[in-house]
């Protein structure tokens, strides 16, 4: 079982994201640890990056700030590897296909698995072109984390099958951020997955309040929060990192409800 596996052995786990060094990498790390604290099972890490297309208004700021700031893919690895000496909880990168490309692919995922980073996650990447990626993800001992839309239901199967680590179910059309609802048939995706594959599937884009944790808790085995997370770190700067525990916390216990 891998290690992101593990994430989801309880059942409901609560992923949240976070946008690296928005507002500073010493931030990003000190929420790594409240977050984990406050009963994250798993962490996302945005790598940011200059035109993120899945992205809304929230997240593409949050990235604009970190890069003025000067985060670097080399700058975060530093940081990861100082997170690593305190926690092992299971952590993921989040990024674009050209942050890695840029790197050299089999740079970035000898590093990234060095320094114990458990998956990637690259939203611009489709099914069909994931080879070049994925063939290094297994070698570095990495899951690359495949996503399925509401649109994908005739492809859900085909990705579900090969899928490694979880499942990430687009819960929303168009890109992330927060959502007053949400209407997607959460359930009938998961049951696609599951009739191919058992692997653990989490629900993610426009999930923000515990409500909607605590429904879509029912439905998946996980959810995933961003752009709500991302606002507090706006919003509070640099004292940011007690409202974010607050917040995961609230989220987190009503995941468990769910």
């Amino acid at each position: 079982m891998s290690n992101i596996q593990k994430a989801f052995e309880e059942g409901g786990a609560f992923i949240p994201f976070i946008t690296c060094g928005d507002p500073s990498l010493e931030i990003t790390e000190k929420l790594v640890y409240a977050m984990e604290e406050a009963g994250a099972d798993l962490i996302e890490l945005g790598i940011p990056f200059s035109d993120p297309t899945a992205e809304g208004p929230v997240i593409q700021a949050a990235s604009e700030r970190a890069l003025s700031g000067g985060v670097t893919t080399d700058k975060i690895f530093e940081m990861v590897e100082k997170i690593r000496k305190n926690t092992q909880i299971p952590m993921v990168f989040m990024t674009y296909a050209n942050v890695v490309f840029s790197y050299g692919t089999e740079r970035f995922l000898k590093r990234a698995s060095a320094l114990g980073m458990d998956g990637l996650i690259l939203p611009d990447v489709p099914f069909e072109e994931k080879s070049d990626f994925d063939n290094l993800c297994r070698e570095y001992d990495m899951d690359l984390i495949s996503l399925i839309a509401p649109t994908s239901e005739e492809r859900i199967g085909m990705i579900a099958r090969e899928a490694t680590g979880f499942v990430y179910c687009v819960s929303s059309l168009g890109v992330t951020g927060v959502r007053s609802q949400i209407t997607t048939d959460i359930g009938k995706m998961v049951q696609l997955v599951k009739a191919e594959k058992n692997i653990p599937c989490a629900v993610g884009f426009g999930i923000s309040t515990p409500a909607q944790a605590k429904e879509m808790s029912r439905k998946a085995d996980g959810v995933i929060v961003g752009s709500a997370i991302v606002k507090l770190c706006a919003k509070y700067q640099e004292n940011c990192v007690p409202y974010v525990r607050e917040y995961v916390k609230a989220m987190k216990d009503a995941v468990k409800e769910g």
